[in-house]
C-alpha cells in the first residue's frame, strides 16, 4: 500500500512512521508513506499556502492553487482509491473504515491547517472525509498519523500474529475483554483460573462475558448500535 501525506508540516510526521510497527511495515516494503510539503508548491517567493479568508473572519484558510497543483501532479502518477481530508467535521473514524482503508492500494491523505482549506477542494477532489474525535487539533497531521497507523496494522504481514488485529476492540463491535500475562500470582492477585486451564471453549464463552460486560458498562452505545445493525 502507498499512503501519499500532503502537508504544511511534514516534520511533524516523520516520526509516526520511524519507530514500532509502522516502522516494520514499511521495512518490510508493506507499506510506503510519502509526505509532500504543500509550501514546495506555495505561491510567489515566499511560497504561499494560504490567505484570508472572504467575507472577513479570524484564521488564515489554506488557498486552493497549491493544493491543487500538488493533488493532480500526484494523481498523474497514480490512481488513488480515496483522497481523504482530515478534519473535524468529518466522518467519525470506526474500526469498519480503516478495515475497508486496509484493502486499498493508494491513498491521498491532506492534512488541513489554519482555519483549514479553500472550500472548492473539498467540493472538486476529496472523496472521504474524516474526523478522528469531536475536539480540534492544531493541524491534520497528528490525525493522519492515527488514521495511518489503524490502516497500516491492519495490513497482511505488518503484526507478527496475523490475527492478532482480528481480536482487537471493535472488530466484532465490543470492547476487548481483559488481557493477563505471568507470573499467574502476583503479591495475591491472580489471574482468573479459567484461562490458565487449558480449557479453550470455557476461555473463549469467558472472554465473550467479559467483553460484554466490559462494554455494557463502558460503552453501551455500541450495544445499541449491534441491535440497530441486526435488525
Amino acid at each position: 500500500m502507498r499512503i501519499d501525506i500532503l502537508t504544511v508540516q511534514p516534520k511533524l510526521l516523520e516520526s509516526p512512521f520511524q519507530h514500532s510497527i509502522m516502522k516494520r511495515a514499511v521495512d518490510k516494503g508493506l507499506l510506503e508513506v510519502h509526505l509532500h510539503d504543500l509550501k514546495e508548491y506555495g505561491l510567489g517567493r515566499h511560497r504561499q499556502v494560504d490567505d484570508y479568508q472572504f467575507g472577513g473572519g479570524a484564521g488564515m484558510v489554506m488557498m486552493i492553487e497549491p493544493l491543487v497543483n500538488c493533488i493532480e501532479k500526484l494523481q498523474k502518477e497514480r490512481c488513488y482509491d480515496e483522497v481523504i481530508f482530515l478534519t473535524p467535521d468529518g466522518q467519525r473514524l470506526e474500526q469498519g473504515i480503516s478495515n475497508r482503508l486496509s484493502l486499498s492500494e493508494n491513498l491521498l491523505m491532506i492534512c488541513g491547517h489554519y482555519k483549514g482549506i479553500d472550500e472548492r477542494i473539498r467540493e472538486h477532489f476529496v472523496t472521504l472525509e474524516i474526523s478522528i474525535g469531536d475536539y480540534v487539533l492544531s493541524g491534520g497531521e497528528l490525525a493522519a498519523a492515527v488514521l495511518v497507523d489503524s490502516i497500516g496494522r491492519l495490513i497482511p504481514g505488518v503484526l507478527s500474529d496475523g490475527t492478532s488485529a482480528l481480536s482487537d476492540s471493535f472488530q466484532d463491535g465490543l470492547l476487548a475483554p481483559p488481557v493477563y500475562t505471568r507470573p499467574a500470582d502476583f503479591r495475591g492477585w491472580k489471574v482468573p483460573e479459567v484461562l490458565t486451564s487449558g480449557h479453550f471453549a470455557k476461555i473463549d464463552e469467558w472472554r465473550n462475558e467479559k467483553a460484554l460486560e466490559r462494554t455494557t458498562a463502558r460503552r453501551p452505545d455500541l450495544l445499541k448500535k449491534l441491535e440497530n445493525d441486526e435488525h
